[in-house]
């Protein structure tokens, strides 16, 4: 059994792959999963591990079973001594005791096997999530004998315990009684003890004289019949004892105790056991990694599920303002008053004649304390434009927190992400105020930029210039918004004259097919700067789900590694 180096280094690949957390969201049925990676860890710290770098270690056999069915009373009466505490309390055992021969001590006072419980020496009760460690001179060297936890206990941490610690063991000792052979509980251990090919023994307590052959035959069937033919049973007899803390008399448990002897004396049958209990583990690993892969598959889905709700949110928000800007809403209101005034006071026709007219407008501004009728025009037009982005904004994050909660991942990351975060994240966020006003300034920016860009073509530059840049600035600006849908009674009329007039005067200045360019460049401009807005507000969900879960390559990883274990894992 020697040259498993290549085995060992493909394991401690598998655990390494198996250290981030797989399973954060409520994906699937996530405690399995989350169960699952557990004992996967476990085995290979506690048992797989250990037991391939050092094969010749002592065996450690664990004496499990239920709740009350005598387990540290059996290994009291096997060391000849009281190493553990029963009693009539329940769970006895709250921390686990392991026993050896002073000999072995060593081996198991280090953190070779079970390095993540701290070890307790001495006299007394280890604390819970401890192990004591205790010292026999009647038990074999070679042979250490582990006194679980209940796996049906009513803590969940012993049960829990139980299994990390049965995953452990070179050996089993299952103890049952006459009187609860047949729970399942046991049962679906033992399974799994077949399943692993893990070396078993059972020990039958506490069997009235009367009942030894009916109870001792149809436990026997039912070792068969769930595939366990052939594993040893041993059969103690009911007996009264003076106290609970009293050991059964040598003659009741020897022959267990001769079994264990032979087994540690017999470095080929030590051996024996350990070959079938760690060839055993390392097929289960055949399965179990590539299921788990599957899961972990599972989880990205769900992730990646859930990044895309947010990304829809916010796609469905950009529809929204897209609607916003052909339904002609934009073009009602306080825009359309300032429309009238701009028209009305004659401003647009006088800056369309001179230069002239647009400094009297300015001068006259300065005396009347009342800006230009064509700056509040744009201004009308720059608030609307952001309500319109707040709103659409507004809706995206509802809808995407609505989408999660309706999702049982969503959920699970929300109540994570906290009550404050969490309330937030249903509105637009208090930057978006600012932003959106600093997009729109942008843009009516590059729009007059455009205006100038397209003016200086020499057959354009006389008209354009007799116009003003501002002027036509603010027509384009409002081409942009041509339709007039949503629009009832006398506004569609203005609002109609509105399109209708800024879009006839710059065709009569650029032409045609400049001003279908000029007004298609200006609307995907203020997309452009919409969406990247929105992609910030989009970001406040991404950052949640960012770095959560297995990388994208885990679970190809994974089974790798499991692959590599199958083809080093002959012993």
């Amino acid at each position: 059994m020697q040259g498993n180096e290549g085995l060992l280094a493909a394991l401690q690949s598998l655990r390494h792959h198996l250290d981030p957390d797989l399973f954060p969201l409520a994906i699937g049925d996530v405690a399995a999963d989350r169960r699952a990676l557990r004992e996967l860890r476990g085995q290979l710290d506690d048992y797989l591990l250990p037991r391939l770098a050092a094969i010749d270690a002592p065996l450690l056999a664990v004496v499990g079973g239920s709740t009350g069915a005598g387990k540290s009373t059996l290994v009291n009466s096997l060391v000849g001594e009281s190493v553990t505490e029963p009693g009539v309390l329940r769970p006895t055992t709250l921390a686990p005791t392991l026993v050896a021969n002073p000999a072995d001590s060593a081996w198991f006072t280090s953190t070779s096997i079970l390095p993540g419980l701290p070890r307790v020496t001495g006299d007394g009760r280890g604390e819970p999530g401890t192990l004591r460690i205790a010292t026999a001179d009647l038990l074999p060297a070679g042979l250490a004998l582990l006194d679980a936890p209940d796996i049906d206990s009513v803590v969940t941490a012993n049960r829990e315990l139980a299994a990390q610690l049965l995953a452990a063991a070179d050996l089993w000792l299952f103890v049952t009684t006459a009187a609860r052979y047949a729970d399942e509980v046991p049962w679906s251990f033992l399974r799994t003890a077949r399943d692993r090919s893990t070396a078993l023994a059972v020990i039958l307590q506490r069997v009235p004289s009367d009942a030894r052959a009916p109870v001792t035959a149809d436990l026997t069937r039912l070792l068969r019949e769930n595939g366990l033919s052939g594993t040893p049973l041993f059969v103690v007899p009911e007996l009264e004892l003076p106290s609970e803390r009293a050991r059964l008399p040598a003659q009741a448990v020897q022959p267990v105790a001769t079994w264990l002897a032979q087994l540690s004396a017999d470095a080929r049958s030590r051996a024996a056991v350990v070959r079938r209990t760690l060839t055993g583990a390392l097929d289960s690993l055949g399965t179990r990694v590539p299921a788990l892969a599957d899961r972990v598959d599972c989880q990205r889905t769900g992730i990646a599920e859930l990044r895309a709700v947010a990304e829809k949110a916010y796609d469905s928000g950009m529809s929204a303002f897209d609607e916003g800007m052909r339904d002609g809403m934009l073009l009602r209101g306080e825009v359309l008053a300032r429309w009238q005034d701009f028209v009305g006071t004659g401003d647009l026709m006088r800056s369309l004649e001179s230069r002239i007219g647009w400094l009297r407008d300015r001068i006259t501004a300065v005396f009347t304390g009342r800006p230009a009728p064509a700056r509040e025009l744009r201004s009308a037009l720059e608030s609307g434009i952001e309500s319109l982005i707040r709103a659409s904004a507004d809706g995206s994050a509802e809808r995407a927190v609505e989408s999660w909660l309706a999702m049982p991942a969503g959920r699970d990351l929300l109540e994570h992400s906290g009550v404050r975060i969490s309330g937030r994240l249903g509105r637009a966020s208090p930057d978006l105020q600012p932003r959106a006003g600093a997009a729109v300034r942008a843009w009516q920016g590059y729009v007059l930029d455009l205006v100038r860009s397209e003016g200086a073509d020499r057959r354009t530059t006389a008209r354009a210039a007799s116009f003003g840049v501002n002027s036509l600035g603010l027509l384009l600006m409002l081409a942009v918004f041509t339709s007039t849908g949503g629009i009832t009674g006398v506004e569609i009329g203005i609002a109609g004259g509105t399109t209708v007039l800024s879009q006839k005067l710059l065709e009569a200045i650029f032409g045609d097919q400049a001003v279908r360019t000029l007004t298609q460049n200006a609307r995907e401009d203020l997309r452009h700067r919409v969406r990247e807005v929105f992609d910030l507000e989009q970001a406040r969900f991404s950052s949640l789900i960012d770095g959560l879960g297995p990388a994208d390559d885990t679970a190809a990883h994974l089974r790798e590694a499991a692959k590599a274990v199958q083809e080093r894992g002959a012993l």
